[in-house]
């Protein structure tokens, strides 16, 4: 954006977005097979590549530097081959990584990412994962300190999860971890597992096992005293192949974003202790779309064990509809979501409040892109009608050269869209759409259509008023970030330092903007 445009969009008072258009590019960086991107608070990005490998990336040029590489890696071993079957070898990998919370303080710049190594021997070898800590000291820009926090963390022979999520809530930090069932489908190898009783899949709902689970670690890997079950890291169960992990911070919700069988992708909404169905129950409760699942849902017996127990209806499930019999894998029409990520900033008004998800799938009815998910205030997706879809989705012109999206950050001003691929195109990339500020109207207000903020400079709280009806406000700072989603027009400012802030609010007519200062 040019600097008259940045100027001019902070000093109006309104502003409307038209349909916003993009324009393409790729870094210059090498990868190999990279599996998770972040954008840090330090304004680089982090990723994770083959071979137990952290590196950073400067967003502007591209310049990669690989701060880490685990020197205990293990790629597994033909001795844990799995003989006769649709996946013979261990899974293995460098998947997700995290930065602490509060990774700016010095006493708490951590970083932490999981990968596989061999937790037996040569002659016996077990591939096991783990959660690795690294140091991260700003002054020399090097890694001074690492330590495995969590380890024999499990694996199998499909559906591996491995995403990894740290957040603060209550001024408490966690690390999130997801794993997934382990299990090769019967409906992909029937005969891989004899009896299909020994499928690792059955005990996705089992809480005694690591797999087909959601866990959460207090940040030095020891177990949280909250969790459900003392002692146990489980923190939700009855996930198949959860690949993504997602905050929400305005109304502190947890998504996991996860893989189904020939149907049902699913993006669910973590609930402490409680159950997502799976194998038995697939995407929407009640939908007829496989055998038996609505006798266990209204059969259904808590555990006595775990407070509250019940199972967990999907927010949203990708291809609700019966299983696809056929052996073609690209005929299905689920989309394999990998990741996503909750877009809270105003650079993009229409993606305010909205998940981003990505998807791995190029085939007959599925594309490679970005689904954007518009949700209200209350944090339920709006509804889609036949002009204004829910979700819509982006960037699908464009998968013969972006290939499999694995994963998905934002700038902090919310104008620029970072992914990462990992097949399906030719190179391992950093792919980067910029909005294109053309697409663009800037609209001063005109006499009647007012943003008022009293009082204004304000000490404990504000007083939002407008000629036209307010539908949602958004409180930002100065960097365009969204801090707060409101449908009341009276804001508590307590708690917000000093400074200049902004509002912007959703109308039926567009957008009003006006700013703020904080006493």
């Amino acid at each position: 954006m040019k600097k008259h445009q940045l100027f001019l969009l902070f000093l109006l008072l309104t502003i409307h977005l038209n349909a916003q258009t993009f324009i393409r590019s790729e870094l210059p960086t090498v990868l190999l097979n990279p599996w998770e991107i972040t954008y840090g608070p330090d304004d680089f990005l982090w990723i994770t590549e083959y071979g137990g490998k952290v590196c950073r990336v400067d967003p502007i040029n591209g310049n990669k530097t690989t701060i880490y590489t685990a020197l205990d890696y293990f790629d597994g071993s033909p001795l844990e081959q799995f003989p006769n079957c649709f996946q013979p070898n261990i899974g293995t990998g460098t998947l997700g990584l995290t930065l602490d919370p509060d990774f700016l303080d010095s006493l708490h710049s951590y970083i932490y990412f999981v990968y596989s190594y061999n937790s037996g021997n040569v002659t016996a070898p077990a591939t096991k994962f783990k959660i690795k800590r690294l140091k991260w000291d700003a002054a020399l820009n090097s890694v001074t300190n690492d330590t495995d926090v969590v380890s024999l963390i499990s694996t199998g022979y499909d559906h591996l999860g491995g995403r990894l999520l740290a957040i603060k809530q209550n001024n408490i930090s966690h690390l999130f971890l997801s794993v997934g069932d382990h299990g090769i489908s019967e409906t992909n190898d029937p005969n891989c597992y004899t009896p299909q009783t020994n499928n690792p899949n059955n005990f996705a709902q089992d809480p005694t096992t690591q797999n087909g689970k959601i866990h959460r670690f207090n940040m030095d890997g020891s177990i949280p005293f909250d969790n459900p079950i003392s002692g146990n890291s489980f923190f939700t169960r009855g996930h198949r192949n959860p690949q993504g992990l997602i905050y929400n911070p305005n109304l502190d919700l947890i998504y996991d974003v996860e893989h189904g069988d020939r149907s049902d992708d699913e993006i669910n909404i973590l609930h402490q202790g409680m159950n997502y169905g799976w194998k038995y129950v697939r995407g929407y409760h009640y939908d007829n779309n496989f055998p038996g699942e609505a006798a266990y849902i209204t059969n259904y017996i808590p555990d006595p064990l775990i407070t509250n127990d019940s199972l967990v209806e999907a927010f949203y499930s990708w291809c609700a509809t019966q299983q696809d019999t056929s052996s073609m894998y690209l005929n299905w029409c689920t989309v394999a979501p990998s990741d996503g990520i909750y877009y809270g900033s105003t650079g993009i008004t229409d993606w305010t409040n909205s998940l981003l998800v990505v998807t791995l799938k190029n085939g007959a009815v599925t594309d490679n892109e970005v689904f954007q998910f518009k949700l209200t205030i209350n944090g339920e997706l709006v509804p889609s009608t036949p002009g204004n879809p829910n979700p819509k989705t982006y960037f699908a012109g464009d998968q013969t050269l972006n290939g499999r999206l694995r994963d998905i950050a934002i700038s902090p001003d919310g104008r620029k869209i970072f992914l990462i691929n990992n097949g399906g195109a030719p190179t391992d990339k950093i792919i980067v759409y910029d909005l294109d500020t053309t697409s663009i109207g800037i609209q001063e207000l005109n006499s009647k259509e007012k943003l008022s903020i009293y009082p204004n400079p304000a000490k404990k709280e504000i007083k939002i008023s407008s000629s036209i009806t307010i539908n949602q406000i958004y409180l930002m700072n100065i960097q365009g970030q969204t801090l707060l989603v409101s449908n009341n027009q009276t804001l508590n400012l307590e708690n917000l330092p000093s400074g200049l802030y902004f509002i912007l609010a959703e109308t039926a007519k567009g957008f009003l903007k006006s700013k703020f200062i904080k006493e």
